[in-house]
Order: structure tokens, then C-alpha cells, then sequence
């Protein structure tokens, strides 16, 4: 019992710390942050099996986890306010060519990191840009000037 209550507080410590990080963050992922993924992977796995290397403690662990993301996908599915606390809201970076400041400091970006994604969506400038939506997923999606 003690390996599931450890596993249950992990998960959920690491869906704050992901939500926390920010979606920009994790959907650009650098060689440093990679490294540290598999390092806080490691961590994470000691403080869940402490010295249980045990198939029983692999089932108990693996399980409550699936179970878990099962359970947190299906209350992100069912109900709004927790797709909008797990998963967040689209936020507009970018409005007729402008850029909405408070929106790029909430999410921690420059206007160089915006432009760079504007000119691999082959857009030259952020004036021929609509709308630049940060999505859910961390990618930038712009709309075109027609």
C-alpha cells in the first residue's frame, strides 16, 4: 500500500511541476533538457520503488499510474474547468501584427522566439500575422494576413 500511496503523490507531483514549467518549455526541448528529463526520471523511480525491485512492485507502480492518467483523462474529457486546469487555454501572443505583451511575459516568451516561429511557418514578419495562438500543446499557430 505504501509503494501505491507514494506512486499517487509522484504523479500528481509531476503534473504540477509540468503544468508549472510551462508549454513552451516542454514542447521545445533543448540536449540539457533532455538529460534532465531522464535525470528527474531516474529520481522519480527511486523515490516510487525505494529498494523494491520486485515484479509485484513493477504491477502496483506501473498500474496506479495508468490508472491515474486514465482517470485524469477521462475528468479532462468530462469536465471543462479541469481540461482548463491540467491542460490550459489557448492564449493569443500576437493580434494584427501586434504583440500582446502581458500574454508573452505570463508564458515567458520573446518577440525573437515568436518571429522564429513565424518564419518557419514561412511568414517574413509578425505585421503579415492575424492571429499567433499559443496552443495547448506548446506549438504556436499563426493567421495569416488575407
Amino acid at each position: 500500500m505504501d509503494l501505491v500511496l507514494r506512486t499517487v503523490f509522484v504523479f500528481f507531483l509531476i503534473l504540477i511541476v509540468t503544468r508549472a514549467v510551462g508549454r513552451r518549455e516542454l514542447s521545445s526541448m533543448e540536449p540539457f533538457d533532455l538529460i534532465l528529463l531522464v535525470v528527474i526520471g531516474d529520481l522519480v523511480q527511486q523515490g516510487v520503488t525505494q529498494s523494491d525491485y520486485s515484479v509485484t512492485g513493477l504491477v502496483l507502480a506501473a498500474g496506479t499510474i495508468a490508472l491515474l492518467q486514465v482517470a485524469v483523462s477521462y475528468l479532462n474529457y468530462r469536465f471543462r474547468r479541469v481540461r482548463e486546469v491540467l491542460s490550459g487555454e489557448p492564449i493569443v501572443l500576437v493580434e494584427d501584427g501586434r504583440l500582446i505583451e502581458p500574454n508573452l511575459a505570463r508564458e515567458r516568451l520573446t518577440r525573437e522566439e515568436v518571429e522564429e516561429q513565424a518564419r518557419l511557418s514561412q511568414l517574413e514578419s509578425l505585421e503579415q500575422v492575424r492571429w499567433a495562438v499559443l496552443e495547448t500543446s506548446g506549438q504556436i499557430s499563426f493567421i495569416p494576413k488575407q
